[in-house]
């Protein structure tokens, strides 16, 4: 929704999962990663997504064999369980989502990206609300899923998330390769973001590689709303991404 001063949001370049570094041993979407990103001056964005038991833990794959010794999908697994999991390459654990927002303590602006499998289910938002609803510092939640952040627009009050501003995440294409879970109906909503209404974003985050486009274009300078680029993975894809966005969201150099 349009009106809100969202200038926190863009103020300064977001790192990617933290800003980690793994030939230093700081692992994406740790709480390493995420102090490394304050001491240096940058906004954080995470990932969330639940466990067995219910709880967030803060992660990015489904399953867990690229960053750690564990195997199958975080899902199956209770957070108590994935916090003695080491993150490989590190020394952190995959954290809590509590514990990720004890660690950032409002010291700088946090983009949290809610995971999902586009079956309908809200779990995840209610729980990121409940979780959010408490924090102290300026945060923002956003999601390729249109389905959880409708779910927080319609009931932001009741959850006590009213000021936190709701984004989407989105891209040009949905193709079956990169998105095997979407039904033919969820591609084209997507594709011709043809949930804005139920959606209302407060901002967009658009992927680097598809600008320009006219999406972010209309979304930025027709209606007035902040549109941040991900993931820009060096200076001249900075420099390219400035031209059509307010900010972005980078990883694997220093802006």
């Amino acid at each position: 929704m349009t009106g809100r001063d969202l200038a926190w949001l863009t103020a300064r370049p977001i790192a990617h999962r933290g800003l980690h570094d793994p030939s230093q041993g700081v692992i994406e979407n740790s709480i390493s990663a995420a102090r490394a990103a304050i001491a240096a001056g940058f906004g954080v964005e995470c990932d969330v997504q639940l466990t067995s038991d219910g709880e967030l833990v803060v992660f990015h794959d489904e399953t867990l064999e690229r960053l750690t010794d564990g195997v199958g999908a975080i899902a199956t697994h209770s957070a108590d369980a994935l916090s003695r999991l080491r993150l490989r390459g590190g020394n952190d654990a995959i954290p809590r989502f509590s514990e990720f927002l004890a660690a950032i303590g409002g010291r700088t602006p946090l983009v949290v990206e809610i995971k999902s499998a586009f079956d309908g289910d809200t779990t995840v938002a209610q729980r990121t609300a409940q979780a959010l609803a408490r924090y102290d510092g300026h945060v923002a939640i956003e999601s390729f899923d249109p389905d959880q952040i409708a779910f927080l627009r319609a009931r932001a009050a009741a959850l006590g998330i009213a000021q936190r501003p709701l984004g989407v995440v989105g891209e040009a294409h949905y193709g079956d390769d990169d998105w095997p879970q979407l039904s033919t109906a969820q591609r084209a909503e997507l594709t011709h973001f043809l949930h804005y209404t139920r959606t209302l974003p407060d901002f967009l985050s658009w992927r680097v590689r598809d600008l320009p486009h006219a999406i972010p274009l209309l979304l930025r300078d027709a209606v007035k709303i902040p549109v941040t680029t991900w993931t820009v993975r060096s200076p001249e894809m900075a420099a390219r991404a400035r031209a059509w966005t307010d900010q972005i969201v980078f990883e694997g150099f220093a802006p």
